[in-house]
């Protein structure tokens, strides 16, 4: 006989509920996202030259970044809020590949982990570079948005 797995997101009902985790242990969580924008030449140089009309296209991205991961739990609907110790994002500029690398470091001590505000403040802090520079020019694609790393919690991972 096959054994039936239970979900943890579910109710007894198959209605979604939110993971009680009053019983588990505070620990340090640390979670690494990444992610990128590609976009053309005539934009990274308007940021490299602090040109784009709207400001520092990246500090603004940064900033981004570091709200949308204090705002996780109301942006992702099963999300626990959780007591960030760290946010630090930082970027790279791939002139050969046209693209801005956005790399988020998101630390917690807590009963759960950080995994999400990592991913979505890479996200954001995205969605943030498109929107300062989109008057240059709109075609840009954001995407390849991945956790590379976390630790702390029943397990740790490490993108390979």
């Amino acid at each position: 006989m096959e054994k039936i797995k239970k979900f943890t997101h579910f109710d007894n009902n198959g209605k979604a509920k939110m993971v009680d985790v009053s019983k588990k242990e505070d620990s340090l969580r640390v979670a690494t996202a990444r992610g990128c924008i590609i976009l053309n030449s005539q934009i990274i140089k308007k940021i490299r030259e602090n040109q784009i009309q709207k400001g520092d296209a990246l500090a603004v991205a940064k900033i981004a970044g570091i709200n949308a991961a204090k705002k996780t739990w109301e942006l992702v609907p099963l999300c626990h809020q959780i007591r960030l110790t760290g946010i630090d994002i930082n970027f790279e500029i791939s002139d050969i590949e046209n693209k801005i690398i956005a790399i988020s470091t998101i630390k917690g001590y807590d009963k759960t982990g950080v995994e999400m505000e990592a991913l979505v403040s890479v996200a954001l802090s995205l969605v943030a570079i498109y929107d300062m520079c989109k008057a240059v020019s709109k075609k840009m694609i954001i995407g390849e948005i991945e956790l590379i790393n976390k630790t702390g919690g029943k397990s740790d991972y490490e993108k390979k």
